[in-house]
C-alpha cells in the first residue's frame, strides 16, 4: 500500500497513539489526514483535518463517511478502557468496551469500506492489543472486547481483500499514553509503535506484533493454557485434568 498521496482517516486521533499515527501519515506524504475525535476541537496536530466522530454513534459515523468520501486508508484506533472486571464490574462499562472496540470498529469499517473500494482500493489498520490473545481477570471487559475485535479483523480481511483493501492488525502491550498512565510498568514509545504499524500498512502485512510482550504471548498461543495462565495450575484440584 502506497501511503504517499493517500487520504487517511484516524479515529481517536486527538491524543496518544492515534495522534502519533496521524503525524506519521503526514510525515510519509499522505495528501490528507482526517484526525477524527468525539471532540475535534481537541485535535492540535498541525496539518491534519479535524473531523467529528463518535464511533459508537451511527449518526456520527454516517456523517463522517459523508464528509470524508476521499479516504483510502482507515485507521481504527479509537478505544476505551474502563478497567471493568467481568464478575463484579459495572455492566454498563462492560457493554461500553464491546460497543467501542467491536461494534464501533465494525460500524466505521462498514461505512468506509465502500468508499475505499470506490477510490481504487487501499488499506485498513486495526489497533488491537496483546490482550486480544491474553485475558487477565483484571482486564476482563477490555480483553473480551479486544478478542472480539481480533475475530472481526480476521473475518473482515477476507471480505475486504476482493475489494482491493488490505487489512493489518497491530498487537502491542503497554504504551506510554494516558490510558495506562496509572500503571508503573515498562512502556513502549507510541511514536515507535506508530512507525512500526505504518511500516506494516505500507508492506500490506497481515499483522504487526510490535513489542516483546506481544511476541512472547503470540509464541505461546499453541501451548497448554497454564503456560499463559500459571495460576490455573495452582488452582486446579488434585487429580483434575489439565
Amino acid at each position: 500500500m502506497e501511503i504517499r498521496n493517500s487520504v487517511a482517516l484516524v479515529t481517536g486521533a486527538n491524543r496518544g497513539l492515534g495522534r502519533r499515527l496521524a503525524a506519521g501519515l503526514l510525515e510519509r506524504g499522505a495528501r490528507k489526514v482526517y484526525a477524527a475525535a468525539r471532540n475535534p476541537e481537541a485535535v492540535d496536530l498541525p496539518g491534519v483535518t479535524p473531523l467529528r466522530l463518535d464511533i459508537t454513534d451511527p449518526v456520527s459515523v454516517a456523517a463522517a463517511a459523508a464528509a470524508a468520501a476521499d479516504v483510502t486508508v482507515l485507521v481504527n484506533n479509537a478505544g476505551s478502557s474502563t478497567r471493568a472486571t467481568l464478575l463484579d464490574g459495572d455492566p454498563a462499562a462492560i457493554r461500553l468496551e464491546m460497543e467501542t472496540h467491536y461494534f464501533g470498529t465494525l460500524a466505521v469499517t462498514r461505512a468506509f469500506a465502500p468508499i475505499i473500494a470506490a477510490n481504487g482500493g487501499g488499506a485498513v489498520l486495526n489497533v488491537l492489543s496483546v490482550l486480544s490473545w491474553f485475558h487477565p481477570a483484571t482486564s476482563g471487559a477490555y480483553s473480551a472486547a479486544k478478542a472480539a475485535e481480533l475475530a472481526l479483523t480476521n473475518s473482515l480481511r477476507l471480505e475486504l481483500a476482493p475489494r482491493g483493501i488490505t487489512t493489518t492488525a497491530l498487537h502491542v502491550g503497554y504504551m506510554d499514553t494516558d490510558m495506562v498512565a496509572h500503571l508503573d510498568v515498562a512502556k513502549s514509545d507510541p511514536a515507535v509503535i506508530a512507525a512500526l504499524a505504518l511500516d506494516g500498512v505500507a508492506d500490506s502485512a497481515l499483522e504487526v506484533v510490535a513489542d516483546d510482550v506481544s511476541r512472547t504471548v503470540r509464541s505461546g498461543l499453541s501451548a497448554e493454557l497454564p503456560v499463559l495462565y500459571p495460576q490455573l495450575t495452582a488452582a486446579a484440584p488434585a487429580g483434575s485434568a489439565r
